[in-house]
């Protein structure tokens, strides 16, 4: 084997040049969405003396405009541009943060503001999500799927694992605006990187109108089991499972650790989401990997629940690393399927159906957030946990497909 074979195997997808272009931007706008999350929160409940429930007002503010744009995301992926869709996203979303920062650096800002501005940012972001997720399969090689899927969850591992700890000492020592004016940067730093791309999109079929295309995505969803228990499994993870997330400011003010420490549970979920994405790039091609995928899910939702009454800031920090990397696995290897079986022709909606999955996770903090204002924010955290370990124990039981995935056969329909 050459040397450029050799390291081209090693690098997977970023032995593309486009590929890794627009992942180095790519890392600069997640990196903006994870850090802007996060000062959302602080925002509202540190310098706004928000309660649980105006947390969880902010999550569905956030949520409920990404899924009812989700699906129409997911057609117009398939019907224009996918570059100047992903472009147009970048520049709203500039402006969007640019504007929040700018009433958070004046003392103007409160906390409707802040849910406003979340819920137009939803909108945006329910195009984001589907054209990012069937814009990348046009810049690699189909056997570079499974690293480039990796490879996308590094990124989001690698940013929640460096944005909490900068966003922790920007607000400590720049307040929250100055962390919505690095999340501008970030933003335009993409807009930048998808200007200098020249990969467009495949020519649509427009002989069929925006609703056809809709139902057709919708319902070639629903012909394959393989898509809806995968996909129904995400949406029940980041519902159920990710409020921790969500409820994470009470945690910190339980903890008594403040802005560092609350940058520091983050990252910790962050490096044991790394530490994942590695142990994937092992198991990747085990023939047993649906056993290996759900045995990730059972403990992650496990290391949560134990996260909810963790005695002391050490012990939480412990259960949110085992988290971190046990609930990857099952991502990954779902995304991966997903992304080798589908149709070039519906990737755009079959990827809007799934993103509807990440805008489950501040919806599921408005649960959260209900629970917490009634009990705590403990029982809220751990009731959602086992709800979630309850489905994959039924789902492990029940549905072979999904057990009995073989990492070496993982595109076979």
């Amino acid at each position: 084997m050459g040397f450029r074979a050799n390291l081209a195997l090693k690098l997977g997808a970023l032995s593309n040049p486009q590929y890794r272009r627009y992942w180095l931007g790519s890392l600069g706008s997640v990196g903006a969405i994870q850090i802007a999350t996060m000062a959302q929160g602080w925002l509202i409940v540190d310098k706004l003396g928000g309660s649980p429930l105006a947390v969880g007002f902010l999550g569905a503010a956030t949520a409920i405009p990404t899924i009812l744009v989700n699906l129409f995301g997911g057609v117009l992926a398939d019907r224009v541009d996918r570059r100047k869709l992903i472009m147009s996203v970048s520049a709203a979303s500039s402006l969007l943060l640019l504007l929040l920062a700018i009433l958070d650096s004046t003392d103007t800002i409160k906390i409707w503001h802040v849910v406003a501005i979340a819920s137009v940012q939803g909108l945006v972001m329910g195009f984001d999500g589907p054209v990012r997720s069937s814009y990348f399969p046009l810049l690699i090689h189909r056997s570079q799927m499974m690293s480039a899927v990796a490879l996308g969850s590094v990124m989001w591992q690698f940013s929640r694992l460096v944005t909490p700890i900068a966003g922790g000492f920007l607000i400590r020592y720049g307040g929250t605006e100055s962390v919505f004016f690095v999340g501008v940067l970030g933003w335009v730093s993409m807009l930048l990187v998808m200007i200098s791309l020249r990969v467009k999109s495949p020519p649509p079929d427009k002989t069929r109108n925006v609703v056809q295309d809709m139902v057709e995505g919708v319902k070639f969803v629903l012909s394959r089991r393989d898509f809806v228990l995968l996909i129904s499994l995400t949406y029940v993870t980041h519902f159920f499972g990710m409020q921790y997330m969500q409820l994470m400011p009470f945690f910190v003010q339980r903890f008594d650790v403040g802005s560092a420490g609350y940058g520091t549970m983050f990252s910790t979920i962050g490096l044991g989401a790394l530490t994942g994405t590695l142990v994937v790039g092992r198991i990747r091609n085990h023939p047993k990997v649906g056993y290996i995928m759900l045995g990730g899910s059972l403990t992650f939702t496990v290391a949560i629940m134990a996260f909810a009454f963790a005695p002391n800031f050490l012990m939480a920090l412990v259960f949110l690393y085992i988290a971190g990397l046990a609930n990857t696995i099952y991502f990954v290897v779902a995304m991966t399927v997903l992304q080798l079986r589908v149709p070039e022709r519906m990737r755009g909606r079959v990827m809007g159906v799934y993103t509807i999955t990440f805008s489950l996770i501040p919806l599921g903090g408005l649960m959260g957030g209900v629970l917490a204002s009634i009990y705590d924010e403990r029982i809220a955290v751990f009731v959602g946990a086992a709800i979630l370990l309850s489905i994959f124990v039924i789902v492990g039981v029940t549905q072979p497909i999904i057990r009995n995935l073989n990492g070496m056969q993982l595109s076979d329909s």
